[in-house]
């Protein structure tokens, strides 16, 4: 027995460094959060926006507010128009989202 923990500890360290060369790690083992299939921002609701990357509880609010304030909107782009979403996050989202189908 006296060998027994070296063994099992250069075992475990074998492994460790397989997964690691592999690419593999916990976090990609993991379901993932955020959206994965196009969110619709005209019916969405905050916690399906709060899906979206960068997109928290109040700037959800904020998209919800815009688009009952001023109507759907007709393009991805409108969603600039809401306070908090600026070019930088509009980039990070706008392959996430859509407007819904175009008549």
């Amino acid at each position: 027995m006296k060998g027994f923990f070296p063994k099992s500890l250069a075992l475990a360290m074998v492994v460790f460094i397989f997964l690691a060369s592999s690419g593999l790690s916990l976090a990609q083992s993991q379901p993932q959060n955020k959206a994965t299939t196009k969110i619709n921002i005209n019916t969405a609701t905050v916690a399906e926006l709060q899906t979206l990357p960068r997109i928290g509880p109040k700037v959800a609010q904020r998209i919800i507010d815009y688009r009952t304030k001023n109507g759907p909107f007709k393009k991805a782009e409108d969603l600039m128009k809401v306070r908090g979403i600026g070019e930088k996050i509009f980039n990070q989202i706008k392959d996430s989202i859509t407007v819904g189908e175009n008549k």
